[in-house]
């Protein structure tokens, strides 16, 4: 193809890491533009990631520029980098991406590093891709090993302090390092919280508590159970730092005593802990999850609240769902009933088959999804119109800079921060855009056909006719929260409203004295 015809993008990168030693964007963009110019190529568009670290796509410009190259409007043919490792530090990424490109009919040129489409070119670019790995990962390990040794003297790594406290600076012979100190107010509303626990409050009730009194979350919105948890099990309030948790190198977390200034004291936060984990859900029982039994593990005695097991008769012959306290205590512990297992299982499923998978319900069901899609989607639609309208006032703030800039009315210096300022809000923007527009893609969902629907029910009848156990069982949890058995009778809790009902009696159940058929 002609260069003169190829239109092209520029993707240039600087990297936060110290070491990284390459180009700054303007370098590389002015030798990438050089070098377009050079060989006959239109530059359309130019993609800058600032402080973004090669080994991760999720980068802001380099996303929606993979967006657009797979667009089949694509505004250009080819990317042009300074290096390979501009695109990608990670070959797995690079191979990904430029096969995703390729099929797009985009190529990634390195005016650095140039090759041709031939099997010598593609090695000669694998061998390229793989040190640039291997620079990557030894640059990787190195900082690693450095955040290990600053964790081990109880300096404080993460880029935000614990809930309670607030960072401080100061100076490590030539380095700035940063510790924790005791921020009073926030202190004092974690001091609470695990004296609530103590005192026999659930996560739930100490979220209310501070909701209820206007307290601000670490994040500024309302408190809820995840957050309280997270706290509590933080043990920075007991005095203990650790870091590396969730080190991808497989590394044990480093952990110091007495590196962070005390909250709460050790036995408080034990206990604390202690009572979490008694609160907490259960787990439920193997037997219970490996049963034979369709209905075990959401069917429960109406009457004392235990779960209803499944049971063979001494003879082998029959089976029941029997209350667990009856079963365990004997008659007279419970007024609950045993169950024949065959018909009560029989029951349920033709309910369901009869309620739930029917043409009429599934286009209902689908219907109520497009509509709280519909609503997301304008949501996020009118969130999208606000960003560009903020993208376009940036946009025309920086241009104002750049005019004063090139007619001399104010030197480059005094506007240098303010155009800085603006460039990372517009950033910030641009990452937000391209989360809405993906969002808003992933929500275009319309209403399915009859036909589409029929076929539907025609497999949902068929898994829950003909499949295994273990498919009918996870088929039943999909649309069942749990089934009540009082007296004679059987209570449906659905998870969905269905044909307008969250709850369905299902008529007499049959009673057997020694078990059922």
């Amino acid at each position: 193809m002609d260069n003169d015809n190829k239109k092209v993008a520029i993707y240039a990168r600087v990297s936060s890491d110290k070491q990284d030693v390459d180009l700054s964007i303007s370098a590389q963009l002015k030798a990438i533009r050089e070098y377009a110019k050079n060989n006959g190529y239109e530059v359309v568009r130019e993609f800058i990631d600032e402080a973004e670290t090669g080994r991760t796509t999720a980068r802001p410009a380099f996303r929606e520029m993979i967006s657009l190259s797979r667009h089949p409007q694509k505004p250009f043919d080819s990317i042009l980098v300074w290096k390979y490792s501009r695109f990608a530090r990670s070959r797995e990424d690079s191979i990904v991406y430029k096969a995703m490109l390729r099929k797009s009919g985009v190529s990634v040129i390195s005016i650095n590093e140039p090759f041709d489409d031939t099997p010598t070119g593609r090695l000669l670019e694998a061998i390229i891709e793989s040190l640039d790995e291997f620079y990557s990962d030894n640059l990787g390990e190195e900082v690693t090993r450095g955040m290990r040794e600053s964790a081990a003297r109880g300096f404080y790594l993460s880029s935000r302090p614990p809930y309670g406290y607030r960072k401080i600076r100061f100076k490590d012979g030539e380095k700035e390092r940063t510790k924790l100190e005791i921020e009073p107010n926030q202190a004092g509303i974690v001091s609470s919280m695990f004296n609530d626990a103590l005192k026999g409050k659930g996560l739930t009730e100490i979220a209310k508590d501070l909701n209820n009194k206007g307290i601000a979350s670490p994040r500024g919105k309302g408190w809820g159970k995840t957050a309280i948890r997270t706290i509590m099990s933080n043990e920075a309030y007991a005095g203990t730092f650790v870091w590396g948790r969730n080190s991808k190198r497989g590394l044990e977390p480093v952990r110091v005593e007495n590196a962070c200034p005390v909250i709460v004291s050790r036995q408080v936060f034990d206990s604390a802990q202690e009572l979490i984990r008694e609160r907490a859900p259960k787990i439920t029982h193997p037997k219970r999850t490996g049963s034979r039994f369709l209905l075990s593990g959401f069917t429960f005695c109406g009457h004392c609240g235990k779960a209803m097991i499944g049971q063979d008769a001494k003879s082998g012959k029959f089976s029941y769902y029997v209350c667990g306290t009856l079963n365990k205590k004997g008659a007279g512990s419970c007024p609950s009933h045993y169950f024949n297992s065959r018909v009560f299982e029989e029951t349920v499923v033709k309910v369901i088959r009869e309620n739930i998978l029917t043409e009429d319900h599934l286009k209902r069901l689908v219907e109520m999804v497009n509509q709280e899609m519909d609503v997301n989607s304008r949501e996020y639609q009118n969130e999208l119109d606000a960003v560009l309208e903020e993208m376009a006032d940036t946009n025309r703030r920086l241009e104002r800079l750049y005019d004063a800039v090139e007619s001399g009315k104010i030197p480059l210096a005094d506007l240098a921060p303010r155009i800085r300022d603006l460039r990372l809000r517009n950033e910030k923007l641009q990452e937000r855009k391209i989360q809405i527009t993906t969002q808003l893609s992933d929500r275009k969902v319309e209403l399915a056909s009859p036909e589409i629907v029929k076929s539907y029910v025609k497999d949902m009848r068929k898994i829950l006719e003909e499949s295994e156990l273990t498919g009918k069982r996870a088929f039943l949890r999909g649309f069942i929260k749990k089934i009540d058995v009082i007296n004679h009778q059987g209570v449906i809790h659905y998870l969905l409203p269905i044909n307008g009902v969250l709850e369905e009696r299902i008529g007499v159940l049959p009673i057997v004295q020694y078990g059922g058929q």
